[in-house]
């Protein structure tokens, strides 16, 4: 495993965890990809990176593959059976028993029982052909129509078609390393309807619960290929995509067509959370910054924060109160949706990188001591 690899594990640095995979040997993603995640009594205690509510039950992931269950809100844990051990980035309920996480090589899982056991739905080998034979269809089909295709129209259709040849020349790279690209963040908005995203402008579709996946990232105007780090659905139905570079699509059609929204930052974004007003959200990411928006996307308004800690997560609770959670022990809480907060360094300064508020009134904080109840605001119990 590579240097850079193993400091995302030690330090949940958000810009590594999203380049961490930049020289992974083949060999390497192909044993992981083959290989269950090992049971282990220090799963609680070990790297785990989200969080998420299947009904009453808990799910978290994180490193090697693990994934651990709690159905009384934190406080005992259970080992789900999973088929890979890579490093898993994100999960999704969309009920108490249909769920779905990505990680590492590309790789998205799916469980049908509550997240007590999974299987592999799709890995980065079959996103690196996928791309491949939509590139070459499309530049086969924009052949036939640059033949065809008046003169005043020839020289639009020919340079459709090199930025087609750059992007399957692309791909073919791509192809050469192997799975080696991070999956970052999934949504799912039915049991039926999903989207994942990733490193490298990966982002993918599926209308049928995962059987197959369809390529959106040609849908979105990214040609430096940012990273795509977090997506979220707000509730009035628009879809946010943020981040690399401070990139910030938005998507009104269910995500069939994206519009770039004019960014507030350069820097990069790793998270997204709805507000408790209609059309609000929040994104933040590096050195502390939070932007707020109530107009659900279209424009962003900047908000003190107090930190300068890299941001990663971030929960609302029925109060409309706000909890973000980063690198450095900083949590980060709100009282009035986001429009302000104060920050709380934790004694160990170890980084986090996902929360979620509980019934109790208390939280679940994940990240590099594993988990760890706390109140709202960070605090030991």
């Amino acid at each position: 495993m590579n240097s850079l690899l193993l400091k995302a594990h030690r330090n949940i640095l958000a810009g590594v965890l999203s380049l961490g995979v930049m020289s992974t040997p083949l060999l390497a993603v192909t044993d992981v990809l083959e290989t269950p995640a090992v049971k282990s009594s220090l799963v609680t205690t070990s790297l785990l990176i989200d969080l998420a509510k299947a009904g009453n039950r808990i799910v978290a992931v994180g490193e090697r593959g693990h994934i651990i269950l709690s159905d009384d809100q934190g406080i005992s844990w259970e080992q789900a059976d999973v088929p890979v051990s890579v490093l898993l980035n994100s999960v999704n309920f969309v009920n108490d028993q249909q769920g779905w996480a990505v990680g590492h090589s590309g790789v998205i899982l799916h469980t049908s029982n509550g997240g007590k056991s999974w299987v592999k739905q799709f890995d980065g080998n079959q996103a690196n052909k996928m791309i491949i034979t939509q590139y070459e269809d499309q530049i086969k089909k924009l052949e036939g129509e640059l033949e065809a295709a008046p003169e005043d129209q020839k020289d639009n259709i020919a340079f459709k078609i090199e930025d087609a040849t750059f992007a399957l020349e692309d791909a073919k790279a791509d192809a050469v390393v192997g799975a080696s690209k991070p999956l970052l963040d999934v949504l799912f908005s039915s049991p039926s309807e999903g989207f994942v995203v990733g490193a490298y402008g990966f982002f993918f579709k599926t209308v049928n619960g995962g059987l197959t996946w369809t390529n959106y990232g040609n849908r979105i105007e990214n040609p430096d290929r940012f990273h795509l780090n977090a997506i979220q659905q707000l509730h009035d139905g628009t879809l946010l995509i943020v981040g690399e570079s401070g990139v910030i699509f938005r998507s009104v059609d269910k995500g069939e067509t994206w519009s770039n929204i004019e960014s507030p930052y350069e820097g990069s974004f790793f998270g997204l959370s709805e507000t408790n007003e209609n059309g609000g959200a929040l994104v933040f990411g590096l050195r502390g910054n939070i932007f707020r928006t109530v107009d659900s996307g279209e424009t962003w308004e900047p908000v003190e924060s107090h930190s300068e800690s890299t941001l990663m997560s971030a929960d609302l609770n029925d109060q409309g109160d706000v909890t973000v959670v980063g690198n450095s022990g900083s949590v980060l809480f709100s009282k009035d949706g986001g429009k302000s907060f104060s920050e709380y360094i934790r004694e160990n300064r170890l980084s986090h990188s996902s929360n979620l508020y509980l019934k109790s009134g208390q939280m679940l904080i994940v990240g590099e001591e594993g988990v760890v109840l706390t109140n709202l605001e960070g605090g030991n119990l």
